[in-house]
């Protein structure tokens, strides 16, 4: 008697009744042993991949999303959301902060130029943010942002 791997639960066909999950060589034998030796990255990695900055960070975000284990786990699933909501409301600020230093820079010829500064200290508080964020996933801690995180949790 083969088990699925995704949910445990005892199937003979090609795909768990349960689940729906394919059953191939990976499966488990009636023991609760594993054929394959391959269990996949844990929830916690998984989580943490999600708050890797950039675009690589919402690939993963996205791909985690629609990973079939994944796919179902609520931890997962609201870090991957959170994380590109936040991605996608620091992607807004960059955007505003833009509109705001080319605003002040024809108004006022100059004071644009002053706030030019304020992209990397925003850029390294991003930077501070994404990385205290893998930190909690991978300790797994469910840390849940102001904004997005309630975005997030709604979602799941």
């Amino acid at each position: 008697m083969a088990f699925c791997p995704n949910c445990g639960s005892q199937a003979n066909g090609a795909f768990c009744p349960n689940c729906g999950s394919p059953l191939g060589s990976g499966g488990r034998t009636s023991t609760g042993a594993s054929l394959s030796g391959t269990q996949g990255i844990g929830d916690n990695i998984a989580s943490m991949l999600c708050y890797i900055p950039l675009l690589i960070g919402i690939i993963c975000a996205l791909a985690l999303l629609f990973i079939a284990p994944y796919s179902t786990n609520r931890t997962v699933r609201f870090h991957a959301l959170q994380s590109l909501f936040l991605h996608g409301a620091i992607f807004l600020l960059f955007i505003a902060l833009q509109i705001l230093v080319a605003l002040l820079a024809v108004i006022t010829h100059g004071l644009g130029i002053l706030l030019i500064g304020l992209y990397p200290v925003i850029s390294f508080a991003t930077l501070v943010l994404f990385l205290f964020m893998m930190y909690q996933a991978f300790m797994n801690k469910r840390t849940k942002l102001p904004i997005v995180g309630d975005l997030a949790e709604k979602q799941v």
